[in-house]
């Protein structure tokens, strides 16, 4: 599995729908054989991934919300890496 670069720009796979799902209490990713039930984490960062921010305006973005967290730039690389990895999302 390649690292996940800074400049590269995700996007949702075609046929995964991000939605928050008031029943569960979360955001869930949609795709046609099913759902993927995110926690909160997991939540925030695929609300970024808009295939116009690249990785490094998600990470901004979200060091910007979440100021006291250490090391969440690691945390949204790893996350993006394993989403990837699952074939959540697409890199540009």
């Amino acid at each position: 599995m390649s690292p996940i670069l800074p400049e590269q720009t995700p996007r949702l796979r075609r046929g995964f729908r991000l939605q928050w799902e008031p029943v569960q209490n979360c955001h869930v990713l949609l795709y046609p054989e099913g759902m993927i039930k995110l926690n909160d984490s997991a939540g925030e960062i695929l609300k970024r991934v808009d295939g116009r921010q690249d990785v490094a305006a998600i990470i901004d973005s979200l060091s910007e919300r979440f100021p006291d967290v250490p090391g969440i730039d690691e945390d949204i690389l790893a996350f993006l890496e394993v989403a990837h990895a699952q074939f959540w999302i697409e890199l540009q």
